[in-house]
C-alpha cells in the first residue's frame, strides 16, 4: 500500500510528500456504555488508512482516494464543501482545525486504505485521525494535543457527515499504542493503558456481512431507557447506579427498561472486571465476561440478530476463550478471543456452518494491538 500511493502521487503531483497513517479500531468490551457514563475497553488494529501529504502553496486541497478511484478538488472555507461523502470527511478536519483557531493550508493528498469497511472496525475515524494527525504536524508545529485531535474528528462526524457518534472510535484511532488497549471513562475522559500482548491467543473477527435495516431508531430508544431508569434513581446516568438500586425500583419501570438498565450497569463492572484479569494475565476470566456481555447484548439489550447469535455459539460449541458482538448491534462482527492451536479449526467451522446456514461466507480478519495516528517512517 505504501508503495502504491508513493508511485500515484510522485506520478500525479510530480513530487514527494510525507507518509501519515491512522488505524481502525476494537473494542474488546464495554459497549452501550459510553452515553451512559461508563467505560470503554478499545484498542488500535493493525489495518489502517494511509496518506501521503505535501503542502501545494495553493488554496484548495487536492486529494485522491485510490481505494474509490476518485480525485476531489475544494476549497477552505464553508461554502467549498464537496459533495462527495468520503471528501467530506477531509473537508470537515481542515474546517474543525480552522474553527479552533488552527491552521490549514492548501495540500496535495493521495491516500487509500485496508481497513475493512463496514465491518464496524471504524474506517471513518482512522481517515479523520490520519488527517488530524498529519495537518496538525505540517501545518502546526504539533500544538493540538492528542484529545483535541480526536474532538476534531468527531466534530467532522457531528457537522459534516449527520452521524452523532461518540468519542470512542476517533479516541482510539489517536491514542492507540502497539500491545496496549485502553480504558476510557466517559465520563471524566480519564484513560489508562493496560497491556495486551497474549502469546497464546488472537483476536479473530467474524463479519457476518449483514446488517438489519430497522423501521425505529434502536439506538435511540436504548438510550431513552436508559435516561428514564436514571432520573427515576435520581442520577445523571447509570454510572453511578448498582442492581441493588435498579431492584429497588423494579416496581415503578417497565420490564424494558430494567432489563436496558440492568445490562448497562452489569456491563460497567465487566469492563473493571476484564482490567484486572489482564493485569493478572487470566485470560480465561476475559473470555467468559465477553460471553456474560454477549448475552446481555442479544437477552437483555435486544441489539443482537439470529446470525450473530449463531456466530456466537459456533464459538462456544468449538471451545473458543471468548466471544461477543462488537459494536452497536443488529449485525457486523463478533469479536473473538482464540487460542492458537483452535484457531484453524474455528476459522474454519465458522465459515462452513455459517455459509450453510445463510448462504453466504463469513469474512474473517485476524487484528493485531497496534499503534493509532502517526507519522509514518520511510
Amino acid at each position: 500500500m505504501k508503495e502504491k500511493i508513493q508511485k500515484y502521487f510522485k506520478e500525479r503531483f510530480g513530487t514527494e510528500g510525507t507518509l501519515y497513517a491512522s488505524a481502525g479500531r476494537i473494542n474488546l468490551i464495554g459497549e452501550h456504555t459510553d452515553y451512559n457514563g461508563g467505560f470503554v475497553f478499545p484498542g488500535a488494529i493493525d489495518k489502517v488508512i494511509m496518506a501521503e501529504i505535501k503542502p501545494n502553496g495553493l488554496k484548495k486541497v487536492r486529494v485522491y482516494s485510490m481505494d474509490i478511484d476518485e480525485y476531489v478538488e475544494f476549497g477552505l472555507n464553508e461554502e467549498d464543501a464537496p459533495t462527495q461523502g468520503w471528501a467530506r470527511y477531509v473537508f470537515g478536519i481542515c474546517r474543525e482545525i480552522q474553527k479552533r483557531g488552527g491552521k490549514v493550508e492548501g495540500f496535495d493528498s493521495v491516500f487509500a486504505g485496508d481497513v475493512p469497511l463496514g465491518a464496524g472496525l471504524s474506517s471513518s475515524a482512522a481517515l479523520e485521525s490520519c488527517f488530524a494527525f498529519a495537518l496538525n504536524d505540517l501545518f502546526n508545529d504539533n500544538s493540538i494535543d492528542k484529545f483535541e485531535l480526536a474532538r476534531i474528528g468527531q466534530s467532522t462526524e457531528h457537522n459534516y457527515c449527520g452521524v452523532n457518534c461518540g468519542i470512542m472510535d476517533q479516541f482510539a484511532s489517536v491514542f492507540g499504542r502497539k500491545g496496549n488497549l485502553m480504558r476510557l471513562d466517559c465520563r471524566s475522559m480519564e484513560y489508562e493503558y493496560f497491556p495486551f500482548n497474549p502469546k497464546d491467543y488472537r483476536l479473530v473477527l467474524v463479519d457476518s456481512r449483514v446488517k438489519h435495516e430497522l423501521k425505529d431508531s434502536p439506538y435511540n430508544k436504548r438510550r431513552e431507557s436508559c435516561e428514564r431508569v436514571a432520573r427515576r434513581l435520581g442520577l445523571e446516568t447509570l454510572r453511578d447506579a448498582t442492581m441493588e438500586m435498579l431492584d429497588g425500583v423494579r416496581g415503578d419501570i417497565t420490564a424494558e427498561d430494567y432489563f436496558r438498565a440492568k445490562f448497562v450497569i452489569e456491563e460497567k463492572d465487566r469492563v473493571l472486571a476484564v482490567c484486572d484479569a489482564l493485569e493478572a494475565g487470566d485470560y480465561d476470566t476475559v473470555g467468559r465476561k465477553m460471553y456474560e456481555t454477549h448475552r446481555g447484548l442479544s437477552k437483555d439489550y435486544e441489539v443482537s440478530c439470529v446470525e450473530l447469535d449463531f456466530l456466537n455459539g459456533v464459538a462456544k460449541e468449538m471451545g473458543v476463550t471468548g466471544s461477543r458482538i462488537m459494536g452497536g448491534g443488529f449485525g457486523g462482527c463478533t469479536i473473538n478471543l482464540v487460542r492458537n492451536d483452535l484457531h484453524d479449526a474455528f476459522v474454519k467451522e465458522a465459515v462452513s456452518r455459517f455459509e450453510k446456514e445463510y448462504g453466504h461466507e463469513p469474512r474473517i480478519y485476524d487484528v493485531v494491538i497496534s499503534d493509532g495516528a502517526r507519522r509514518v517512517k520511510e
